[in-house]
């Protein structure tokens, strides 16, 4: 693995176990996840895409979970320091250390599983009956998650939620309550680009 510079990140903050970070991609599927996730007479759907740190430390090296083609486990860096998509991160100032713990270990028991595109089809055909909670209530299939399942459910453990049964929960849904709800997280990176990975 290359060695990354860490001054090219000394500006970034320091990250803690159980952040939340969000994405905005630019390619077809992140602009159609915008798209499905929010309901006639929403504002525009802001991400596409959430993950949690797992391993706190410097920017540079804090290692998150999040859904690809399978739940990976790998320094946040890694994945978005070369890509034009932009990285919030958001952290929560309402859980203890013992909850922390309980989010962290949830999102880690998804690690190799296989990304659930059907709950994927499923979130959209809910958008067609105006966000109603149906189809997505019928493929609760824990084996085969999407980003903002894992999410949801590794605060679910915790007793956390997102305003929305955590089966129901899409990235943007995650993005409005953290944004909205700054008695119960704060803001450590607002939604920019990365630095460019830069190898030595």
């Amino acid at each position: 693995m290359p060695r990354l510079s860490p001054e090219k990140f000394a500006d970034e903050p320091r990250l803690e176990p159980a952040d939340i970070f969000l994405t905005r991609g630019t390619s077809l599927l992140s602009r159609l996840i915008r798209f499905f996730s929010v309901r006639i007479g929403e504002k525009r759907a802001m991400v596409n895409h959430v993950g949690i740190v797992v391993e706190g430390g410097p920017f540079h090296e804090a290692i998150v979970v999040e859904a690809q083609r399978t739940v990976l486990r790998h320094r946040l860096v890694d994945w978005y320091g070369k890509s034009d998509t932009m990285v919030a991160v958001y952290r929560p100032i309402n859980l203890s250390e013992d909850e922390m713990s309980v989010v962290v270990h949830a999102a880690e028991s998804y690690v190799g599983r296989t990304y659930g595109y059907f709950k994927i089809i499923t979130h959209a055909l809910d958008w067609f009956l105006l966000g109603a909670y149906v189809f997505r209530r019928l493929n609760i299939r824990d084996n085969y998650p999407i980003c903002s399942w894992v999410v949801a459910h590794a605060y679910g453990k915790a007793d956390k939620h997102f305003g929305v049964h955590p089966g129901a929960a899409n990235p943007d849904d995650i993005w409005r309550f953290v944004v909205s709800n700054p008695e119960k997280y704060k803001v450590v990176r607002p939604l920019e680009l990365l630095p460019k990975k830069r190898e030595e």
